[in-house]
């Protein structure tokens, strides 16, 4: 995986093709296959996946490639699945007492990690600016 120096808070399904080397297909059908991976899309329509997401992609493709997993395996392991949490991703990860459903809960922390993530990047460009 190219390291670049600004980490970027979406990317295109190309990119995300390149950086896991999987085909862009492959990402589309694990989509399908996989409640987890949703990542969102922007105005036209098209996929912007967020670093979440791109190492979901990665724990999938591990789990079918190397360690072998049938599909059907690899759900049942994503049901106890826990993304890795930064330090500063620590604050309040329990989900809104007033959601009523897993899907809204899981929503709301996947909003809340990506303003972290925004946070992170406009404070690391505001040091480097200044």
């Amino acid at each position: 995986m190219k390291q670049v120096g600004i980490r970027k808070l979406y990317y295109s399904i190309s990119e995300v093709s390149k950086i896991t080397g999987l085909e862009q297909y492959v990402l589309r059908y694990w989509e399908s296959e996989f409640e987890l991976l949703q990542p969102a899309k922007n105005r036209a329509g098209n996929r912007i996946y967020t670093n979440r997401d791109i190492k979901l992609i990665l724990y999938i493709k591990r789990l079918l490639r190397e360690e072998r997993y049938t599909i059907e395996g690899a759900k049942q392991v994503l049901q106890s699945y826990t993304p890795e949490i930064d330090m500063g991703e620590q604050l309040e990860l329990i989900g809104d007492p007033t959601a009523t459903s897993a899907s809204a809960k899981t929503e709301d922390n996947r909003l809340r990690n990506d303003m972290i993530e925004m946070k992170k990047f406009l404070e690391d460009l505001l040091v480097r600016l200044t």
